[in-house]
This record gives structure tokens, C-alpha cells and sequence, in this order.
């Protein structure tokens, strides 16, 4: 007989991550763990995370729900179907620890070229927020370790500020040497979005996420329209669960790049869903993680692998942490690798 448990599991940030809804400093996270009766040794893992004021499922009843699912797991075609759709991150959480299980509790969700150790997957470079000090020190660091993709969080500090560090970057290196993305989180009003994405795109930037908060449609769709600034949907996509509702968005915006965050959008299942609608649309796309811990990072990393996707990820998330869970995952060049000499710690 199928039994499940979860147990709770706050991550720390190892300094306060700013963005510009604000600074992090913990973040929630479950690990749902399922066994058989038969054979209680061999145990499948899933994270189930969330961000504070971002996840759609982030509100009263979510230890409850988790709690109903542990309960009523010989039900799970119920909740993988349709019984947790607008719990996004649990779904990720319960899809991922079947594919787990199935692999006999390996973490080897996704055999192929990366999870043996033989391949890798190119990520971008995470910039947080903060004083133009400690930004400069995170943008250095990056490039001496290898990374030709950067991803800047804008629109907390003074934006006059921010532009002269994305023009300190490209004083050095132009964009054939790095590729500079910026991710806005929703931080610009739709009056001065254009007049700023005009400012940012003098230093030849891939795109930016989110310039102005989710809903505005119509906003964003005369954005996309008329941007000299390649714009890719995020937080847009969070809490749209049909299959016509996404087209419908896809449609009315036409944006020129889509992100997932499985967690965000419906796991996996969700997230191709996505991925199928921009294929039809000739919307390019990329995956990112929503700093889960190294079992969510590692789930999502090994299916991104499987997809083909040529772009560099945002996959780098796994050393934000003073506790995240040792695993095999290592950041190597600019690149996300499976190294097989490493272990997994127990959960």
C-alpha cells in the first residue's frame, strides 16, 4: 500500500536576497516523501516551495492540503488529474517524488547524458538586488567564474544607478562576450516602462522580464508591441490554469520570450503545457527554478535537459543557502553538472 508523509523544511539565505518586492532572508519549503509498505526502504522525494508573495499557493490552508494529500495517497491520480491545480508548487512536489519513487528513490527522474554526468546544461548568472557596492562584487564574481550569461535584478535601487552598472559591464564586455538579461519583477509603472526599457536597451540586452506587474494586459500587450527591448512573460503566466486561457494570453500579449517556473505554473505537466502553446507561436521560451532547494533544482534541471533548449537556463540557484541539501549538483564554468563522485544527503 502507497503511503506519503511531508515534513517542512525553511531554507536560509546565506545573506538577505533582495528583489523588488522585497528582501528575503528564509523560504518555505516541504519535502513530500512517499514509500510502499512493501518496501519502506526505497522512498521518492518531491520539494513542494513557495515564495512569499509570489506563489499563487501561497495562502491560509497549505499544510492542510498537503496533510489531505498524505492521507488520501491512493488517490493520487485525483490530484495529479486536476485535484491540485491551483496548488501549483504541491503538484510539483507530488509529480516529482512519482518520478522518484519510480526510479527507486535514485533522484534520477530524468536518465540521460546530464544525469550521468556526461553533459551540461549552460545557466545565467544571478545578480540580487541591493547597493550598487555589493552588485558590482556579485557581477565581478560571476565573470570570474566563468558565467557569459548574466541575469540583473533592476528596480529596487535608483535606476540612473543601475544603468551605470549595466554600462560599467558592457565598458569591458560587449555582447558577443556577455549576454546581459535584467529582470524587472513587475517594479516599472506602465506610464514609464517605455521611456525606461528605451534607457536599457542602449546596452544590448537579451530581454527583460516583467517590466510592469501582472494582469495588465492590455499594457503589456502595447509594451511588446512597441519595446526596443526584447520582453519575457514570468510572473504573467502565474495562476492562468486552462489550456485556452493560456493561448488566449499568449495571443493577446505576443511577447517575445515566455519563462516557467514548473513550481509557479503547475509543474512539469503545466509547464509543457506552456511550452507547446509558444512552440505553436514561435515564442521562444526558457526554464528557470524558484529557488527551491537542491531536490527541486535538481528535478527541474534534469527534465530542462531533456528539452533541447540551447539558452542558457536559470538554474543557479543552489548556493543561496547555509542548509540546502548536499547533493551532486555543482555549478562548473557557467554551466549546471551532475557529478556522480558526489552523494545525496539523506532527507
Amino acid at each position: 500500500m502507497l503511503k506519503a508523509d511531508y515534513v517542512h523544511y525553511p531554507l536560509n539565505f546565506k545573506r538577505p536576497s533582495g528583489t523588488s518586492r522585497g528582501v528575503l532572508t528564509e523560504k518555505d519549503s516541504w519535502f513530500i516523501r512517499l514509500w510502499d509498505d512493501k518496501e519502506p526502504e526505497i522512498i521518492g522525494i518531491g520539494e513542494c516551495s513557495i515564495i512569499k508573495g509570489l506563489s499563487p499557493d501561497d495562502r491560509e490552508g497549505y499544510e492542510e492540503k498537503l496533510q489531505e494529500l498524505c492521507d488520501q495517497i491512493g488517490d493520487y491520480w485525483y490530484y495529479l488529474e486536476g485535484g491540485l491545480r491551483e496548488w501549483p508548487s504541491i503538484y510539483f512536489g507530488l509529480e516529482t517524488a512519482f518520478l522518484d519513487f519510480k526510479a527507486k528513490g535514485s533522484k534520477i527522474l530524468f536518465p540521460s547524458d546530464f544525469s550521468n554526468g556526461t553533459d551540461k546544461i549552460p545557466i545565467n548568472g544571478l545578480i540580487w538586488m541591493g547597493d550598487p557596492v555589493f552588485m558590482k562584487e556579485q557581477i565581478e564574481q560571476k565573470l570570474e567564474t566563468g558565467f557569459d550569461c548574466i541575469k540583473m535584478k533592476i528596480g529596487a535601487i535608483d535606476f540612473k544607478e543601475e544603468l551605470r552598472l549595466l554600462e560599467s559591464i558592457r565598458k569591458d564586455f560587449d555582447k558577443d562576450k556577455i549576454e546581459l538579461r535584467v529582470d524587472a519583477n513587475g517594479a516599472f509603472s506602465p506610464d514609464s516602462a517605455l521611456e525606461k526599457l528605451k534607457a536599457l536597451a542602449q546596452f544590448d540586452l537579451h530581454s527583460i522580464e516583467q517590466p510592469i506587474k501582472q494582469g495588465q494586459v492590455k499594457e503589456m500587450a502595447d509594451l511588446c508591441a512597441n519595446t526596443p527591448l526584447p520582453i519575457a512573460l514570468d510572473e504573467e503566466l502565474i495562476g492562468v490554469y486552462d489550456t485556452p486561457a493560456k493561448a488566449e494570453l499568449l495571443d493577446e500579449i505576443a511577447p517575445q520570450y515566455i519563462i516557467l517556473k514548473p513550481s509557479l505554473v503547475g509543474g512539469i505537466k503545466g509547464s509543457q503545457e506552456w511550452i507547446d502553446l509558444a512552440n505553436d507561436r514561435n515564442i521562444p521560451w526558457w526554464i528557470t527554478s524558484a529557488l527551491e532547494s537542491n531536490i527541486g533544482l535538481n528535478a527541474i534541471a534534469q527534465w530542462t535537459y531533456t528539452l533541447n533548449n540551447p539558452m542558457p537556463q536559470g538554474l543557479g540557484t543552489g548556493q543561496l543557502y547555509t542548509n540546502n541539501i548536499a547533493s551532486p549538483l555543482i555549478i562548473d564554468n557557467g554551466f549546471l553538472k551532475y557529478d556522480n563522485q558526489l552523494n545525496w544527503d539523506k532527507i
